[in-house]
């Protein structure tokens, strides 16, 4: 089969790989690419490069990239609107980090009537000729969209008219409310509450859960010293208010490093303030996770009770010692005390990590058996062997 990935990056990120490769936005789309891919942020090809280790051909689309876009459009003759230059991009942060809290429990009811009013990200007029002339040129079999929001039902409708392709919707977090799902074939999720609703709404669904691609191992530079003796690598935002409070009391009494976006949405008086370290993506993410004695991880606020965010695998794939917040599926994914351990409370935590950086043998043991695990359960082979066998 022809199978396209449809993708999309954060706007931070994109600004950081354009700042780290200055004049990248003027080269070719391949380049684009291979630059993008060899960040090995996100999923990067991941998805792609197993699907053709299985025989398929595969390619990645990253519908949000203006530069790429445009490389692409001038390499198949389109007159296009050049991008601006890469920038920071600073929109998200003008919102006070007050409004944020407060209507983020309201998302997935608001994000239709913010789509309508410009507010919600979506792709303009231009970038949807593109993208549907990629589309058109490489004549999918298979679409996997992993962007429901940039690439949205209405588009996805347009997507599906050429060649009538499998179409494929992936999201983690909670869908927009009110749309018509009947355009895929399947929808997937690493979420059952999500796989639940889109039944509800008589749309064939599954879980498939996020993964670790093994390869990147070859291609990291050597594993750093242990240096951080507690670290969180992620977002702290007004979606991720327990993840918060859970951080908050740590950097109260061990010496947190945290890594990530997000900051500015907090109050001044918070501790998080003096434990940032700053943003990091892909490699430096990976090596930010090695240098540490205990990384945490802490669920979004709208996972409830289910585990499977991507932090379980990029922590235990790299061979960290991963301390997560317990979830009622955690079991069926990692063995809790021996592949991962596990914290029920603040105070559970704590402890915890007392426990733990004063035992190094234990840290060791666990950590091996977590990538083991990830190695043997939760690679991006095994899932593309997954979504292949629900398309059979």
């Amino acid at each position: 089969m022809r199978i396209l990935i449809l993708n999309a990056d954060y706007p931070r990120f994109l600004a950081w790989l354009y700042r780290r490769h200055p004049g990248l936005e003027n080269e070719s789309y391949a380049a684009q690419m291979a630059a993008r891919n060899a960040s090995l942020f996100g999923v990067a090809d991941f998805y792609s490069r197993n699907f053709a280790g299985l025989g398929h051909v595969a390619a990645d689309i990253h519908v949000n990239n203006p530069w790429m876009r445009a490389a692409w459009a001038r390499e198949h003759g389109l007159v296009v609107a050049e991008p601006s230059p890469p920038g920071t991009p600073a929109a998200r942060d003008a919102v006070p980090g007050w409004l944020q809290r407060a209507v983020a429990p309201f998302k997935p009811v608001l994000r239709p009537l913010a789509r309508k009013v410009g507010l919600s990200p979506r792709l303009d007029a231009e970038a949807e000729k593109i993208l549907l002339a990629q589309v058109e040129d490489f004549k999918p079999d298979l679409v996997l969209n992993q962007d429901l929001f940039h690439v949205d039902t209405r588009l996805a409708r347009r997507i599906k008219q050429i060649g009538r392709p499998i179409l494929i919707g992936q999201v983690g977090i909670s869908p927009s409310r009110g749309e018509d799902w009947s355009v895929y074939d399947l929808m997937i999720s690493q979420m059952a509450a999500v796989v639940d609703f889109f039944r509800q709404h008589n749309a064939r669904a599954e879980v498939v859960h996020l993964a670790f691609e093994p390869g990147i191992l070859d291609v990291l530079p050597a594993p750093p010293a242990q240096n951080f003796d507690v670290t969180f690598v992620g977002a702290v935002s007004a979606d991720h208010q327990l993840r918060v409070a859970q951080l908050e009391a740590v950097a109260r009494r061990y010496d947190l490093k945290l890594f990530g976006s997000g900051l500015h949405s907090l109050p001044a008086s918070s501790p998080l303030h003096r434990c940032y370290q700053g943003e990091v993506w892909g490699v430096e993410m990976y090596q930010a996770l090695r240098a540490s004695r205990v990384t945490l991880n802490s669920h979004i606020d709208m996972a409830g009770r289910e585990a499977g965010n991507a932090r379980l695998f990029e922590a235990t794939g790299v061979g960290a010692f991963l301390l997560t917040d317990f979830k009622d599926n955690l079991h069926t994914l990692f063995e809790p005390a021996r592949e991962v351990a596990a914290w029920r409370t603040v105070e559970d935590c704590l402890a915890h990590i007392e426990h733990y950086l004063g035992d190094e043998a234990a840290r060791r043991s666990i950590a091996m058996a977590g990538q083991t695990r990830t190695f043997a359960a939760h690679t991006f082979h095994r899932r593309v062997e997954e979504i292949l066998a629900f398309v059979g």
